[in-house]
């Protein structure tokens, strides 16, 4: 069954994040790791497959997503992993940052100074730590969103505000918090990441933003899984930054855990000694049978 053009695009997003779940069974947090990775591995497998066209393949890895509980259960599970019981909103970090650049009454959302505005993609909650931060006016996107705060809309499809409407149409902030590691293919990521700049307006928020914005924004606030950089045999620290300033981005902010990596990327465009949107193939950089095979693919 071949794969047509649109097919191909569904695979980029269409399963990034399950129909949203308002009352998840409780799962243990053992129970909710193994289910979360148990997924992401039948839902590459489906991919390779439908990039191969091996239907029957194909078939056989739809039904074991099915059994193990389909999007429903990986719905719960996410959202139980990044309950505050458990520690994992990433969006904290995000905040943290953010508070960290201005003084209390340079603040954006403070009494003299404008949100930021801030993409959400692969939105699960509606009331995460940047939600309630009252830093930022936060537009919320989803796939198989099923929650009224979450506009279900594939970011790879979100049409590109114009020069004219930027202002008003654009964002301080995008946010690609455990989206891209879900993307299929290394090629779809890539294309994810360069696609982010077309969202994302000058800095300094019109006329009412502290100037302590300017150093970080605007900004791409990026979250993977620790290995994919850290034990990748194709991905390390130091190509993804390469990747990154290609790109027309500087790393401002970076956090390691034992479980993922944050980073605010600020978009600064380019300059006459940075190689414009160079090319990054895939590229074995480290050997050892215990390595990831995750990697991102510029084009």
């Amino acid at each position: 069954m071949a794969a047509n053009g649109k097919r191909s695009r569904a695979r980029l997003l269409s399963h990034s994040r399950p129909s949203y779940a308002k009352k998840p069974s409780s799962l243990s947090s053992q129970a909710t790791r193994s289910l979360i990775r148990k997924h992401h591995t039948l839902q590459k497998q489906l991919c390779t497959a439908l990039a191969r066209n091996d239907t029957a393949s194909a078939e056989n890895l739809r039904a074991q997503l099915a059994d193990s509980g389909g999007l429903q259960k990986y719905q719960e599970a996410s959202i139980q992993g990044q309950s505050c019981e458990r520690g994992g909103d990433s969006s904290r970090v995000l905040v943290e940052w953010i508070k960290d650049c201005y003084s209390s009454d340079q603040r954006p959302g403070s009494a003299i100074h404008k949100k930021l505005r801030m993409l959400e993609v692969g939105a699960l909650k509606v009331d995460n730590a940047c939600s309630r931060s009252g830093i930022f006016d936060v537009q919320r996107i989803d796939l198989h969103s099923q929650h009224p705060g979450i506009e279900r809309q594939d970011f790879m499809e979100r049409p590109m505000p114009s020069s004219e409407a930027m202002e008003t149409e654009g964002f301080d902030i995008v946010s690609l918090s455990l989206i891209v590691n879900y993307v299929g293919d290394a090629v779809g990521r890539g294309k994810m990441l360069k696609r982010v700049k077309g969202f994302l307006r000058a800095s300094g928020n019109g006329k009412n933003t502290a100037k302590a914005g300017s150093a970080i924004l605007p900004a791409l606030f990026l979250v993977l899984p620790a290995p994919c950089v850290v034990n990748s045999r194709y991905l390390s620290e130091e190509r993804l930054n390469d990747m990154m300033v290609s790109l027309g981005y500087e790393k401002v902010r970076w956090k390691l855990t034992n479980k993922l990596v944050y980073y605010l990327w600020h978009y600064i465009g380019y300059n006459d000694h940075v190689k414009r949107e160079a090319t990054f193939q895939k590229q074995e950089i480290r050997r050892g049978r215990t390595r990831n095979n995750f990697t991102i693919v510029l084009q």
